[in-house]
């Protein structure tokens, strides 16, 4: 066992960059072209990986490659050590006064309408940081943060099942649109009232979708769910060409497209259905188990601050400031 441990100690570097590449992108092709290497050179390290793990690290499947249980094992451990570098570089940074790393962060598709304004100041208040975002739907998020892939995710609906932090730090309201000109566009009505809609609903795992299951489930009111879509952006031009009725996020209705009154522009319309909007927060989450970097330590920090204006003037967001717990 000793040896075992001490021959996975000596394995390279670039044997472990090759399997992370390999694992990320399903090929050894794709892989060495962004290693700027040969494809022999790949397959080369690749084995002697495998030889020194004692398992075999990757399978066929059809024309791409994936991961055995090894190689999961393996890709966890890849992303663990990576993880720990980056805590080493940023402490290093911090002995010497400075900011600087890299801040991995991982969005669910909705926060698209707001993380980039809420990472633009802090990228320009600290320049020496290298953020990389990854906007994923809510079950690949949940993957992510499985793996330590991210320093931090932005999510409504932590999983419970992993050992994180949380810290709310936005409001995330969910109304219900319909197309512009709609009967009942403009008026106060009850849930029961949109019985014979058509509702379309996000994909199942979705955050929205969960919130918007729970709240029906409470009223005792049974959607007829006509369709799923995947995004918010599908949706919003489904409600619009007349295909139904649907839960999303304010934010993901932009002014002036939308109104609480009647027909906008974008031939959208939100209805003032009574126990809407439903109140929900949005918040950052990290791994209980993993030590933050700096800069992911700051950008916590920073979400808890007085906002910047680009973020807190959105709809939902009284007063120019940003809602955080207290």
């Amino acid at each position: 066992m000793k040896q075992k441990r001490r021959r996975l100690e000596r394995i390279p570097p670039q044997q472990l960059r090759a399997f992370e590449a390999v694992a990320r992108l399903g090929s050894v092709t794709a892989a060495a072209a962004e290693l700027h290497v040969t494809q022999p050179t790949v397959s080369v390290q690749l084995r002697e990986l495998s030889l020194a793990v004692g398992e075999p690290l990757l399978e066929p499947a059809g024309r791409k490659l994936r991961l055995t249980q090894a190689g999961e094992a393996l890709q966890q451990t890849v992303g663990e050590l990576t993880s720990c570098w980056a805590r080493l570089d940023a402490r290093l940074a911090e002995i010497h006064g400075l900011l600087r790393g890299r801040l991995r962060l991982a969005a669910v598709t909705t926060a698209e309408y707001f993380v980039p304004d809420l990472v633009g100041p802090f990228a320009a208040a600290h320049p020496g940081v290298e953020i990389e975002i990854a906007v994923e739907n809510r079950d690949r998020v949940i993957e992510r943060l499985g793996r330590a892939q991210d320093d931090l995710a932005v999510m409504m609906l932590p999983p419970s099942e992993l050992p994180l932090e949380r810290v709310p730090f936005l409001d995330n309201p969910l109304v219900v649109i319909a197309p512009a000109g709609h009967r009942l566009a403009g008026r106060r009505v009850r849930l029961d009232q949109l019985a014979g809609e058509r509702w379309l609903m996000r994909e199942p795992g979705s955050g929205t979708r969960r919130v918007a299951e729970e709240h029906f489930a409470a009223k005792e009111f049974t959607p007829n769910v006509a369709m799923s879509l995947g995004s918010n952006e599908a949706i919003k031009h489904a409600v619009a060409a007349g295909l139904g009725v649907a839960v999303v996020s304010e934010l993901a209705v932009q002014p002036p497209a939308v109104t609480a009154t009647g027909p906008a522009p974008s031939g959208l319309a939100v209805l003032q259905v009574a126990g809407f909007p439903i109140r929900r927060r949005w918040s950052v989450v990290w791994r209980r188990d993993q030590a933050l970097t700096a800069a992911a330590r700051r950008f916590v920090a920073y979400l808890q601050e007085p906002p910047a204006s680009a973020v807190s003037s959105a709809p939902g967001h009284s007063g120019g400031k940003r809602r955080h717990a207290g």
